[in-house]
């Protein structure tokens, strides 16, 4: 069962697709929201959801506070089931867009930048394609915006683009949490370095 984990709608329960999607545990949730409000990226915060599943990141996020939140997901199915959430939890503010795979979404202009990205795509997604998404939002960010990638602890590091920049990870159990913000990629320490650096 899976369960909105706090704010306005804490504690009530989501749909989830039947295949094809895993949603985020619980307790990885409420784990990274924390991260999240302490760093004071939800309240009032302009959300986007790639790769939504049932959406309950978004959700969590809406249910938090933030001012907008966009739900991507390419399968219809789940898209399905995203706005069957949307409409039992009565949230405002929230927007599915359905059927569009999230590497075509990022390439879309944009009226307003985003403060938060939520991104959680399947582990099976190439590592090029997971860059060519990150790639696609570093010209939609807005100044100290927070992106969140989720993936396997078994994953590599992803292959933050030119504007985007690692300032923190956390491991829970079999998932990695990487958070990225606007900015430079710092050179790697001299310990990080290759050999003939």
């Amino acid at each position: 069962m899976t369960r909105i984990v706090a704010g306005s709608v804490g504690g009530r329960v989501l749909a989830v697709p039947r295949a094809g999607t895993r949603p985020t545990s619980e307790r990885v949730r409420e784990a990274l929201f924390s991260r999240l409000e302490h760093l004071g990226a939800v309240d009032g915060a302009r959300v986007l959801d790639l790769f939504a599943g049932s959406g309950a990141l978004g959700l969590e996020a809406a249910s938090r506070g933030a001012s907008a939140v966009t739900l991507v997901e390419a399968a219809r199915s789940a898209a399905d089931v995203c706005r069957r959430n949307v409409a039992a939890l009565g949230l405002a503010g929230v927007v599915v867009v359905a059927a569009e795979r999230a590497e075509r979404f990022v390439e879309r202009p944009v009226s307003a930048s985003w403060d938060l990205v939520l991104v959680d795509p399947p582990y099976d997604l190439a590592e090029a394609d997971l860059a060519a998404v990150l790639a696609g939002l570093t010209g939609a960010l807005a100044s100290g915006a927070v992106v969140v990638v989720e993936r396997s602890t078994r994953a590599p590091e992803p292959a933050w683009p030119a504007g985007l920049r690692r300032f923190d990870s956390r491991a829970y159990g079999e998932t990695a949490v990487w958070f990225a913000e606007p900015g430079a990629t710092p050179p790697p320490a001299a310990d990080e370095a290759g050999p003939d650096a």
